[in-house]
C-alpha cells in the first residue's frame, strides 16, 4: 500500500494562474441597453427616411404609376432599406462587414433605372437590376484582387465627390431645383437653415447623450417649428389603412435584356470602387482595423444580395449608405447595433402605412437641413483621408486635382454632357463613377506602370552606355 504523497506547506503551494482578463469589446460591437440603442437607431431613421420616400416619389411621377402601386414601392422600399442595413451591420455568413451601415435606393442607380424603364419598359428595368446584381457575385472575386489600386488617395478623391454630391442633394431638398415653381424661396431657406440652427445650438448646450442625439433634435425642432408655421400638413398621415406589404414582382415577370441592362451593369463596377470606398471609411469613422480583402467583399455582397430581391419587389440597385457616416462622426456612437436597430425600425415602418405616412410629411426642406449637415462630415472624413495620401508630392496632388476636376464637373455643372449618346451620358453624368474611374486610372499609371517604365529605361541607358 503506498504512502499518501506529502502536501507541500501553503508557502510553497504554485501560484494559482491569475485569470485572463476578458478582451475588450471594441465599441463597433458594444450591445448597448435596448431603448437606447432603439432612440439612436430612430435617429438614424428619422435622417434617412427622406432618401427611400425621394426616391419612390421620383419614380411615380417619372413612369405616371398608379397610387396603390406607389404605396407598394414604397413599402417595399422601406422593408429592403431595412434589410439591407440588417445585413450589412450584424454580417451573417460572409454577406456584411459587420460595420454600422444603413442601405438605400441609390441616387445615380435610380436616374439608371428610370432611363431603361423609360425607353424599354419596367418589367426590362427590373430585370436589368438582377442581372446586375448576379453580376456582381460573379466579378467579384477579380474584383476583391484588384484592391491594391484603391489606396487612400483613390478611395479619399472618391469620398470628397460623394460628399459634395450628397450636400447638393441636401440643399435640393432645401431650395427646390433650379428652374422649378417655389425654387428657393426664403421661408423654406428659413425653414432649412433653422434646422441647421438647431441642431448647432443642441450639439453646443448639451453633453452626453442628448448632445449625441443633437441630430434627431434638430430634425424634430424643425419640424415643430414647420408645425407652427402652418407647414405641416397631418391630416395625409391619417389615410388609407394600417397595413402596407410590398409586392412581389409589381410591374410583371422581368425582361431579361442584356443590351438594355448595360448601363447599369458598368455602373455597377463603380459601384463596387464605391463600397469600397465606404467601407473603408466607415472603419475609419468607428476607428476599427479591418482587412478590406474580406471587408470590402463582404460590403458588396451585401449590396448584391439586397438589390436581387429589390429587383423582384421593382426597386433600383440597393447601395450601401454614407449617411449614416456622418450621424456617427457627429454622434460619437459606433454600435453596430444601432443600426440594426434602425434597419429592424424601417422594415417596421414599410409594413405600418401610417407610420409611413407620418413620415412623409415632414417638409422636404427639414429633411434637407439635417441631411446637409451630415453629408458635409462626409466630405471632411474624405479630406482627412487625403491629407494622409502625401499631397506634398506632386505626382498625387495631380492625380486627386485632375480626378476631382472631372468627378466634380457633371455635379457643378448639371447636364454637360447633354449633347453626348444617352447610355454615354448616364455614366458621363455620375460623377462618384467618373472621379473613381479616373482616380484609379491616374494612380496606376503614375505609381506601377510608370516607376516599371522609368527602371527599364534607366537599365537599357546603361546597357547602351557600357
Amino acid at each position: 500500500m503506498s504512502s499518501p504523497r506529502p502536501t507541500l506547506p501553503a508557502a510553497h503551494q504554485p501560484p494559482a494562474p491569475e485569470p485572463t482578463p476578458p478582451s475588450p469589446v471594441h465599441p463597433v460591437d458594444e450591445r448597448r441597453p435596448l431603448g437606447r440603442i432603439l432612440l439612436f437607431g430612430i435617429q438614424h431613421v428619422l435622417v434617412m427616411a427622406a432618401t427611400p420616400i425621394s426616391a419612390v416619389f421620383l419614380m411615380s411621377a417619372t413612369l405616371g404609376l398608379g397610387h396603390d402601386l406607389t404605396v407598394k414601392l414604397l413599402s417595399a422600399a422601406f422593408v429592403l432599406s431595412g434589410a439591407g442595413s440588417l445585413i450589412q451591420s450584424l454580417g451573417p455568413w460572409k454577406f456584411g462587414p459587420r460595420l454600422p451601415f444603413v442601405m438605400l435606393p441609390g441616387g445615380a442607380p435610380l436616374v439608371l433605372f428610370l432611363s431603361i424603364a423609360e425607353q424599354h419598359g419596367l418589367r426590362t428595368a427590373a430585370g436589368a437590376v438582377i442581372l446586375t446584381a448576379v453580376l456582381t457575385f460573379v466579378v467579384l472575386p477579380l474584383f476583391s484582387r484588384m484592391l491594391a489600386f484603391f489606396p487612400a488617395l483613390v478611395i479619399g478623391t472618391m469620398i470628397v465627390i460623394v460628399g459634395v454630391n450628397l450636400v447638393k442633394v441636401g440643399a435640393v431638398l432645401v431650395t427646390g431645383r433650379p428652374g422649378s415653381p417655389g425654387f428657393a424661396e426664403p421661408s423654406n431657406l428659413a425653414l432649412g437653415l433653422a434646422t441647421i440652427g438647431f441642431t448647432v445650438v443642441f450639439y453646443l448646450l448639451f453633453t452626453g447623450v442628448l448632445r449625441q442625439l443633437a441630430v434627431m433634435l434638430g430634425l424634430l425642432a424643425g419640424t415643430l417649428l414647420a408645425a407652427v408655421l402652418g407647414r405641416l400638413d397631418l391630416g395625409r398621415a391619417a389615410e388609407g389603412g394600417l397595413v402596407s406589404l410590398p409586392q412581389v414582382m409589381p410591374f410583371g415577370s422581368p425582361r431579361f435584356d442584356l443590351l438594355a441592362a448595360l448601363p447599369l451593369m458598368l455602373y455597377s463596377l463603380a459601384s463596387m470602387a464605391e463600397a469600397t470606398g465606404q467601407t473603408v471609411v466607415n472603419a475609419e469613422a468607428v476607428g476599427k482595423e479591418i482587412d478590406r480583402r474580406t471587408a470590402v467583399p463582404a460590403t458588396v455582397r451585401g449590396d448584391a444580395l439586397t438589390s436581387l430581391f429589390g429587383g423582384f419587389l421593382g426597386l433600383p440597385l440597393m447601395v450601401t449608405s454614407g449617411e449614416n457616416i456622418g450621424i456617427v462622426r457627429v454622434t460619437g456612437v459606433r454600435s453596430r447595433y444601432v443600426t440594426a436597430a434602425a434597419g429592424a425600425v424601417l422594415v417596421l415602418i414599410g409594413f405600418l402605412a401610417p407610420v409611413t405616412r407620418a413620415i412623409s410629411v415632414v417638409p422636404s426642406a427639414v429633411i434637407g437641413g439635417t441631411a446637409m449637415v451630415v453629408f458635409a462630415v462626409i466630405t471632411v472624413l474624405g479630406v482627412q483621408m487625403l491629407g494622409r495620401s502625401d499631397l506634398d508630392k506632386h505626382t498625387n496632388t495631380f492625380v486627386c486635382a485632375v480626378a476631382l476636376a472631372l468627378g466634380l464637373l457633371p455635379i457643378l455643372v448639371p447636364g454637360v454632357y447633354a449633347g453626348f449618346p444617352p447610355n454615354l451620358r448616364i455614366l458621363l453624368e455620375s460623377g462618384v463613377a467618373v472621379g473613381a474611374f479616373v482616380a484609379a486610372v491616374l494612380n496606376i499609371l503614375f505609381h506601377h506602370l510608370r516607376p516599371g517604365i522609368a527602371a527599364r529605361l534607366a537599365t537599357s541607358r546603361t546597357e547602351s552606355d557600357r
